[in-house]
């Protein structure tokens, strides 16, 4: 049989120690068993210029650089204008 579970979200800080220390007191009469998840920003984060320098290097793209592939010049097409932007 599944209990029912009420969620409450608080923020805390983990200690030098690894324990968890709330930044406010839980509107829970205790003592009582808890589940916890914790949420925390990952510092292995990939910011934009890493994502953009591992798309360049990864072999999958690599057939953009292959003369083959650079059918257009600047001189193919029509340029495009919008209705709305000549009003």
């Amino acid at each position: 049989m599944e209990v029912a579970m009420t969620a409450i979200e608080t923020t805390g800080v983990i200690d030098e120690h690894h324990q968890l220390q709330l930044d406010s007191l839980l509107p829970i009469p205790g003592p009582m068993r808890v589940r916890i998840i914790v949420l925390y920003p990952r510092s292995d984060e990939w910011d934009e210029t890493e994502w953009l320098q591992a798309a360049a290097r990864n072999p999958a793209f690599a057939l953009l650089s292959d003369p083959e592939e650079d059918i257009y010049s600047l001189a193919d097409g029509e340029l495009f204008r919008s209705k709305s932007c000549l009003a």
